[in-house]
């Protein structure tokens, strides 16, 4: 049985009403009406985060169910966790993640890290509000293929109503649906979404309710930590009473921005997952492989996510490193960035993505290379409309001029990490 149908089965004990959609049936269709009526929400027209931030978002306990319909059941606690962890380990229990990235975990990227040993991807960001409202933004912001499995769809979001919507059109095509509330940057600020609702546990509680109570496919949450160990924890215990199926913790708090100058708490993330009976995934300090297997065995967690890393270094859950992270006796791995620049271009070929993502993957993956000629940087950026034909050239052009910055096998470093520590099995 498939993780969904397995998923559905589970709540169908409880609750007979709930059915199942076919994943791969009517994808545009489900995009533009979802299967179960919702009320009619006027277009608001304007600024994207100035429609977030003009939400009203008081909610200060859970009688929002009723307003919603939901089914009067009631779970116990013991059958969420049983139904959570089933549905994760009929997934494979994937233990490295590409994590959510704005305008960067669009599809032809998680694809090429799927390929690299990838098991499991997050897509980026999507408003909630304008993801129901506007069919153009959906349409080229949400995309996906029957390949691009296991697949977390993310949403901020910070009224119930309108998140079960959004929430609706894409269950169908995804295994989880998970909640940004991690965002720690000024746009969530304005918006009143990601890191900026920890203070208001009751509406993170009603968010977190309304979609569990009313879908098939399971929710998960995307945190960050409170300054305050015991903050985090209860923080954490709520998510998971309110019906979070899997949690994904960042170990640095909200104002912690900058990760060069912060490193993530893995201590904390510890900590939450012994306090926690769910799946737990945890995120931050990944630079490489050995780093991977260090956190699963610091933290104890079921799987780690990477996000700044993998934008330079797609291979990264392949064993590859970059320059920078290279010890002694890794060697030449025989790829290198460019030749995961073209792969990237080919999947944006066969799956079309908006052309400021492939300008800022350009970017990112040929980092290191720009450095040594900048002068074909300045050309890239000058390019006001780009073409697969033109970049396919320049990454011909730089070959020629003799750069080539290879990535390098560290499976053997990582071999002999596991052997010494214990670190994975």
């Amino acid at each position: 049985m498939n993780p969904r149908a397995l998923f559905a089965s589970l709540l169908r004990k409880t609750n007979p009403q709930h059915s199942t959609t076919n994943p791969s049936s009517r994808f545009l269709q489900t995009l533009t009406n979802p299967t179960s009526a919702m009320p009619t929400l006027t277009p608001t027209h304007g600024d994207p985060d100035d429609i977030l931030c003009a939400t009203d978002a008081t909610l200060s306990d859970t009688s929002e169910a009723a307003a919603l319909g939901m089914p009067s059941r009631v779970l116990t606690g013991a059958t969420r966790v049983e139904r959570a962890w089933a549905h994760w380990r009929a997934l494979g229990a994937p233990r490295f993640l590409v994590a959510p990235m704005v305008d960067n975990s669009e599809l032809p990227f998680r694809m090429l890290c799927r390929k690299y040993g990838a098991e499991a991807a997050y897509t980026p960001m999507l408003h909630s509000r304008i993801f129901s409202e506007n069919d153009k933004y959906r349409s080229m912001e949400f995309t996906t293929c029957k390949e691009d499995r296991p697949l977390f769809v993310q949403f901020c979001a910070n009224d119930p109503k309108i998140l079960l919507e959004a929430a609706r059109r894409v269950a169908p095509h995804c295994d989880y649906i998970d909640i940004n509330l991690g965002c720690p940057q000024r746009i969530a600020r304005r918006g009143y979404y990601g890191a900026f609702l920890m203070e208001n546990q009751p509406l993170i509680k009603s968010l977190v309710e309304t979609l569990a109570l009313n879908l098939d496919v399971p929710v998960s949450c995307k945190i960050r930590i409170f300054p305050n160990l015991d903050d985090t924890i209860s923080y954490a215990k709520m998510l998971e009473e309110a019906g979070c199926s899997l949690l994904a913790v960042h170990g640095r708090t909200r104002d912690q921005k900058d990760s060069t100058k912060f490193k993530a708490d893995w201590t904390a993330i510890r900590a939450v997952k012994q306090a926690l009976r769910i799946p737990v995934l945890a995120n931050g300090n990944i630079r490489h492989m050995a780093d991977v297997y260090s956190c699963l065995e610091e933290t104890g967690c079921d799987g780690v996510l990477s996000a700044e890393t993998l934008l330079e270094n797609p291979a990264l859950f392949a064993g590859y490193k970059t320059v920078e992270w290279r010890e002694e006796g890794d060697e030449d791995g025989g790829l290198d960035q460019a030749d995961l620049a073209v792969e990237y271009l080919r999947l944006c070929e066969k799956y079309p993505v908006p052309w400021r993502m492939v300008r800022s993957h350009v970017h990112k993956l040929l980092g290191d290379w720009f450095r040594i000629h900048p002068e074909v940087r300045e050309e890239l950026n000058k390019q006001s409309t780009l073409t697969f034909e033109w970049l396919y050239d320049m990454v011909r052009r730089l070959k020629e001029l003799g750069v080539r910055v290879p990535l390098y096998d560290g499976r053997n470093a990582v071999v002999d990490k596991i052997a010494v520590n214990g670190a994975a099995s």
